[in-house]
């Protein structure tokens, strides 16, 4: 018998709700970690939608009317879901930085920052409306007691063959981490709707477009520590992300762009993020620069460092095919009452002593 979204819920907090219960030792324990590493986590939260209707986006069917009788009450249910997977993924310690997609907009993002456990870390929200038509964002919770924001921008992406498509931006943050500077990316590449390779020439311009901003910086900063995350809605394998944006499968030290697929290596070992048709994918990938796995400078990370977070309570039998499979929120336009249909990944950053 499936177990109730409540149960889930007590499981996947049992690691962290001493946490939410503010005691100081506990924060003291935090940050007493924190000085170790800095874990940061990316996460497609599957339509994170308040249920009002926006008349600027195709939101409709996420409002109590529409097609997925979308409510109030099922919007925290999933804010209190999400807010969970954050704190555990983290351990003792939430990550200091936390991409996601699938958000609607800013006012879900504060919901769940500040009238959840979370607000205890006084994370703040890089986001602004995307010219998406489905009205989904991508975002950037930082906490601002470990991470210092210098720059930020929402870089369009352009479409050659379609100067009238839209889609999600990719969001740029730089910052200071510890005592060096990260340069931070987070997307949601155009999806394979439509087909794999009548959709291929979004994703290919999502990595081109990427890819320029990458090149701009490094033409005043050849060594900086970039990390690259997202759903790019394909394989690390696949051509946009291979080709198009240049990023190796393997940690080689003549890989011409400079930018190493994590995600690439763990898939390797055998994680996925994302099942399709009863197939683990890794769609949900981290890149990182040269720079961060050299070891020479303040901020370092190893493949090792990385992993996607399979909490048994995201995860629920595989009824179709076999194994399991995320536990999402819908199935179809059915409410399911679950998490989301992506698992999160994440990498920690070290730093070397001065």
């Amino acid at each position: 018998m499936k177990r109730s979204l409540q149960h889930r819920f007590f499981c996947l907090f049992r690691l962290v709700f001493l946490v939410c219960l503010a005691g100081l030792p506990i924060i003291m324990l935090a940050q007493n970690q924190a000085a170790s590493r800095h874990r940061v986590m990316f996460y497609n939260v599957e339509n994170l939608f308040d249920p009002f209707d926006d008349s600027l986006t195709r939101d409709d069917e996420f409002t109590p009317t529409g097609q997925r009788y979308w409510t109030w009450n099922k919007m925290e249910t999933k804010i209190n879901g999400i807010y969970k997977v954050i704190m555990a993924v983290g351990e003792l310690d939430p990550p200091v930085l936390v991409g996601l997609c699938e958000v609607e907009n800013g006012f879900v993002l504060h919901k769940l920052v500040n009238d959840t456990p979370l607000s205890k870390f006084e994370y703040r929200v890089v986001h602004r409306e995307s010219p998406d038509p489905r009205g989904i964002d991508v975002a950037l919770l930082y906490r601002p007691d470990r991470f210092k924001v210098q720059e930020r921008e929402f870089v369009p992406v352009i479409f050659p063959d379609d100067s009238a498509r839209k889609t999600r931006e990719i969001l740029y943050v730089s910052g200071m981490l510890g005592s060096d500077t990260l340069h931070v990316f987070v997307n949601h590449w155009p999806s394979k709707y439509g087909g794999e390779l009548e959709s291929e020439s979004g994703r290919f311009a999502a990595a081109s477009t990427l890819k320029r901003k990458i090149d701009s910086i490094r033409v005043f900063y050849p060594q900086a520590r970039i990390l690259v995350m997202g759903d790019l809605n394909d394989e690390p394998e696949s051509a946009p992300v291979v080709e198009g944006l240049g990023a190796c499968e393997r940690n080689n030290p003549n890989c011409p762009s400079g930018l190493i697929n994590i995600a690439a290596i763990l898939k390797s070992r055998g994680f996925g993020s994302y099942k399709y048709q009863g197939t683990w994918g890794i769609i949900d990938q981290i890149i990182v620069s040269q720079s961060l796995l050299s070891g020479k400078h303040r901020l370092y990370t190893t493949p090792q460092k990385a992993a996607v977070f399979e909490s048994d309570q995201l995860l629920e039998p595989d009824k179709q095919y076999s194994g399991n499979r995320p536990f999402r929120t819908f199935i179809g336009y059915r409410y399911h009452g679950g998490f989301s249909d992506h698992l999160p990944v994440y990498i920690d950053l070290l730093e070397n002593e001065p």
